[in-house]
């Protein structure tokens, strides 16, 4: 599930580009593709554990499951009707696809074995999400952007109407495919993980949860991190397109991707051995104050420098969702599924942040912009300092 999500989530870091090109968008219009994503995170991530607590974890995921194929469907009537509104549309039903799936997946991991390797657990599971990560940009670069920078010129709107457009669907029909047999696998598996199901006290009452101190500080913690990495994600292959950076095409741009989402699969497996010395909140603290450091220097650098320390910060980010999870909701108990889907809520820091870094690239420029993720990293580091074991 964890390979699943990461997969689909990443791709829209290849998607932007292309239908920047195609629909002729600037920055802050291209970041809308990640903002009607993550949206769905803060209008379905409530309800998603709504229906665990009805359902159980293994059905919940069969229905994020089928709704991420819907979507990915719907690509081919959006491309048929060449309109950048019809492929945002499809994107949210996929976006909310994946909520369901990561809200179920997450407390479904941390009840597999004692509190006291939550965090572990989490990490190697996240690890699974960021093969997915790494696989999805390549293969997207290929199929996608590969036909997109086969010319240098922008394309006219009667160009929207030839192959480019096609492409994006025909791709996203293969994963539905490919969504629909895994969801027929999982569905056979429904039996095998039992759930005790709890009692329903209400609609939001996840939102009670915010009357805890650790709670509201980690939920804000989860918003900046996602936005910061999204951020980044998202303006990674104009960055290098630059030349003021790597100068290289949209292709080779978008290959680059695997860098950055490869950091977070190494630092995932690196992270299952240093948590065995370093507790979760002291690690956190050094991530963030590293991929802070990171961005600072490829805002005031030029070159490779510039661009190959923006893409370590994906090796900084690689534990902070487990990590900011695991400081969140461990030891809720019985509430740890509604903490889930409040957690989830704060992902929609991948819709804002982006959009506010593109809005600020288009006033200044793509580098300046870089100044919002890195101020995210700061909210991070002070969370990891609050959630440090006190003496």
């Amino acid at each position: 599930m964890f390979f699943v999500f990461g997969s689909v989530t990443s791709l829209n870091d290849v998607l932007m580009p292309k239908l920047k090109v195609l629909f002729q968008l600037n920055y802050a219009e291209m970041t809308l593709v990640q903002f009607c994503f993550f949206t769905s995170y803060a209008l379905v991530s409530i309800p998603a554990a709504y229906l665990i607590d009805s359902i159980s974890y293994v059905r919940s995921v069969v229905v994020g499951l089928v709704l991420m194929a819907t979507g990915c469907l719907l690509f081919l009537p959006a491309a048929q009707m060449h309109s950048f509104s019809a492929f945002l549309g499809a994107l949210f039903i996929i976006a909310a696809g994946v909520t369901v799936v990561q809200v179920s997946a997450n407390p479904l991991v941390m009840a597999l074995g004692s509190s006291t390797k939550t965090a572990r657990r989490l990490t190697l599971a996240h690890a699974c999400n960021s093969i997915g990560t790494v696989v999805a940009p390549y293969l997207g670069s290929i199929l996608i952007l590969g036909v997109a920078s086969s010319g240098s010129a922008l394309p006219t709107d009667a160009s929207v109407q030839e192959p480019p457009a096609a492409v994006i669907s025909s791709v996203y029909l293969g994963i539905a495919a490919i969504l629909l047999v895994v969801a027929f696998v999982a569905w056979t598996m429904r039996n095998q993980i039992p759930h005790e199901r709890v009692e329903r006290r209400g609609f939001f009452v996840a939102f009670e949860l915010l009357r805890i101190a650790r709670v509201r500080f980690g939920v804000a913690a989860m918003f900046l991190y996602v936005g910061a990495e999204v951020a980044i994600g998202s303006l990674l292959v104009n960055y290098l397109s630059l030349p003021t950076t790597l100068n290289m095409s949209a292709e080779s741009a978008g290959k680059h991707l695997t860098y950055y989402w490869g950091g977070l699969l190494v630092g995932r497996l690196c992270g299952l051995v240093v948590l065995r010395f370093v507790s979760a909140s002291r690690l956190l603290v050094v991530c963030g104050s590293a991929a802070l450091g990171l961005v600072l220097l490829s805002i005031s650098t030029t070159g490779g420098l510039s661009a190959w320390s923006l893409l370590a910060v994906g090796l900084c980010n690689s534990i902070m969702f487990p990590l900011i999870f695991d400081l969140t909701a461990r030891d809720l108990k019985e509430k740890t599924s509604e903490a889930s889907g409040l957690i989830c809520v704060a992902i929609a820091g991948g819709a804002f942040v982006p959009l506010l870094t593109g809005r600020l690239a288009d006033l200044t420029s793509l580098g300046a912009s870089l100044i919002i993720p890195a101020t995210c990293y700061i909210g991070i580091a002070a969370f990891g300092w609050s959630a440090r074991p006190r003496a």
